[in-house]
This record gives C-alpha cells, sequence and structure tokens, in this order.
C-alpha cells in the first residue's frame, strides 16, 4: 500500500499538471476537440442513417455508441502520454528521475492526469450526444463503466508501450504520441464485429481488449452476444498487456539512466 510520502510524490506531480492546465485554456480545449469533432462527424452520418429507418436506425446508435467509447481509450493514452512528453519538453524528467520520486510513483501521477483528461474530454461530448442527437450512452446501465474502464486501461498500457519507445529512440518517436491509436482502430472493430474482418487479421483484434470491449457494447445494444464474458476477456488481456508494458518501460528506463539519455531527450 502506498505511504503518505509517495501520495505525497504522487500529488505533487499532479499539481504541477494541473498548475499548467490551469493558466492555458488552449490545453483545456484541446481535451474536448478531438472528441466533440468526431462526435459531430459520427453523429451526423447517424442521423443521415436513421432517417432511411428499418436496420440503419440501429446502427446509428452504434455509431454514436462507438465514438463515445473508443475516444474515452484515444483520451486515456493521450492524457498519460503528452503528460509524460511535457516533462521531456520542459526538460524536468532527469530532475523528477533524481529526486525521490520512483518510477510507479510516476505513472500513478500519469494514470491520474490520464482520468482527468478522459473526464475532462468526454464530458462535454456525451452532453452534445444526448443533446444533439437523443442518445444518452448512460441509459446501457451500469455496464457502461465497465466498458469505459477497459477502455482507459488501454489507455494506458499502449501509453506505456509509446513512452518506452520514445525513451529507446528520442524525439523521432513522439509522433506515435499521436498515431498509434489511429493504428490500432480497424482491429478495435469500433463500428462493426471482428467477423467483418479478413480471417488472417481476426487473431490480432482478439489479442486487443478494445475489440471484446466493443463486442461486449454491441452485445449489450443488440443482444444476441456474452457481454459478462467479453468484458471479463477484456479485462484479463488489460491486466497482461499492462504487466508486459510497465515491465518494458521499466527496461528502457533503466537503459535510458545508464545510457545518459534522459538528459538529451526532446533534443
Amino acid at each position: 500500500m502506498a505511504g503518505a510520502g509517495s501520495l505525497r510524490r504522487i500529488w505533487a506531480l499532479v499539481y504541477r499538471h494541473l498548475a499548467l492546465y490551469r493558466r492555458s485554456w488552449p490545453r483545456l480545449l484541446d481535451f474536448a476537440y478531438g472528441p466533440v469533432l468526431q462526435l459531430l462527424i459520427w453523429g451526423f452520418t447517424a442521423r443521415f442513417l436513421a432517417g432511411h429507418g428499418g436496420a440503419f436506425a440501429g446502427v446509428a446508435g452504434l455509431l454514436i455508441a462507438g465514438v463515445l467509447l473508443w475516444e474515452a481509450a484515444l483520451a486515456s493514452q493521450l492524457g498519460f502520454s503528452v503528460s509524460f512528453l511535457e516533462e521531456i519538453w520542459s526538460r524536468n524528467l532527469g530532475h523528477l528521475l533524481v529526486s525521490p520520486l520512483r518510477p510507479w510513483e510516476l505513472i500513478a501521477a500519469l494514470i491520474v492526469m490520464s482520468v482527468l483528461r478522459l473526464l475532462a474530454g468526454m464530458m462535454p461530448a456525451i452532453l452534445l450526444a444526448f443533446l444533439l442527437y437523443a442518445f444518452d450512452i448512460f441509459a446501457l446501465g451500469p455496464v457502461v463503466l465497465l466498458l469505459y474502464a477497459n477502455l482507459a486501461m488501454m489507455g494506458w498500457w499502449v501509453a506505456l508501450g509509446v513512452v518506452a519507445f520514445i525513451l529507446r529512440h528520442g524525439a523521432g518517436a513522439e509522433g506515435l504520441v499521436w498515431t498509434v491509436m489511429f493504428g490500432l482502430t480497424p482491429l478495435s472493430a469500433v463500428f462493426y464485429p471482428v467477423s467483418a474482418l479478413p480471417a488472417g487479421l481476426r487473431p490480432f483484434a482478439w489479442a486487443l481488449p478494445s475489440a471484446h470491449v466493443f463486442e461486449g457494447l454491441r452485445a449489450a445494444m443488440l443482444g444476441g452476444g456474452n457481454g459478462a464474458r467479453d468484458l471479463a476477456f477484456a479485462f484479463g488481456l488489460n491486466l497482461a498487456w499492462l504487466l508486459a508494458m510497465a515491465l518494458l518501460f521499466r527496461r528502457e528506463l533503466n537503459a535510458a539512466r545508464h545510457g545518459g539519455a534522459l538528459v538529451s531527450l526532446g533534443e
């Protein structure tokens, strides 16, 4: 269990980032920009489909729900990764890692910032979905919280992998922060079932928690599936990936320390 000293150090790092956001409204605007933009694009597409009636009406709801959930994974990953990049851009990472702050405390603080960014980014989109399209994601019940929790966890381990890559390859790898989750979108089966993928890609899709999450979403909205099993698989995969990425992060962090790369990151 974390002691009082650990909690103080985690809070100190979280407070540092909160102070940055408090003094920079463009940073706050950036939180909601992506989710709201994607909601508007897919929401109007859903409205167009719903206007044709029949099977299209059910598809329209799935599109909006898919956007609201997948953007949470993106927000979680960006909240973690960008907070880490802030330490590199300000040349503060080396100072942090020679302080009493432990690596797991750094990860914990980044996870807290990830959750805060997710909440700040998704609440406007969820509200707009209700106001513009009369779609209430929480009408699905408590299962929505489990869906969001699994996608938030996925964002953490993807971010840990990206951060480890940055520690190894430097500033040239920073672009992955904004692109890696988009590369996982086709395999995540956000808007279609895994069965729609080519047979050769399905094993890779099933290795991602997100594919199980969205299969669970479709089971909850349309029936005909085992949503509880899908969520259990997603949670198990998230734990396995999180452990693997945490070990990779520790290895790359130790290598960067011993090689003196911490002071040159971002140059």
